[in-house]
């Protein structure tokens, strides 16, 4: 069964009311990808050093970055598993009603995420305790899990705010 209702079709208040959420989303997935930067210079060896910790040179030093206990493992992995499942939910909620991406590629963006999600922080396990080239995964789950959520943001505001009638129609 197609799915006849689309962004496109929504009265203005509804258009910009999902807009305004939509723009508050991108903006906190992207504070959220500059804490990523702040913390680990999006490096793979950044990215190993803020959970293992610094290495030090001698027995006196003291490393500028502690390893993550266990504790803080379980918390982290806890939030954001919870957290980029709320955030795939409802941006690919609103993502499913466009009308511009269709078919196999639009099923693709909508579990991606949840997909990438997952892998993300169970390499983030096995990057911590077992492998550190894990690292790549994470690395590599993470970018996906972004570009997906920036994919269908940037889609469903093409069509909330420019497609069918004029930008920012009143």
């Amino acid at each position: 069964m197609k799915n006849k209702l689309h962004l496109k079709d929504l009265d203005c208040n509804a258009k910009y009311f999902l807009s305004a959420f939509l723009i508050t989303m991108a903006i906190g997935i992207t504070i959220g990808l500059a804490y990523v930067y702040i913390t680990t210079n999006m490096s793979s060896e950044g990215t190993v050093e803020q959970f293992n910790g610094s290495q030090v040179k001698n027995s006196t030093e003291i490393p500028e970055k502690f390893p993550k206990p266990l504790e803080n493992m379980v918390l982290t992995t806890h939030d954001h598993i919870l957290s980029f499942a709320m955030i795939s939910l409802l941006v690919g909620g609103i993502f499913y009603f466009t009308s511009i991406v269709t078919g196999k590629l639009k099923t693709i963006l909508l579990i991606e995420p949840f997909i990438s999600s997952v892998l993300m922080f169970i390499s983030m396990w096995i990057m911590k305790y077992l492998n550190s080239s894990f690292v790549l995964l994470m690395m590599l789950s993470g970018i996906a899990t972004y570009l997906c959520w920036y994919i269908m943001i940037g889609v469903s505001l093409y069509e909330l705010l420019m497609k069918k009638n004029k930008l920012f129609p009143l």
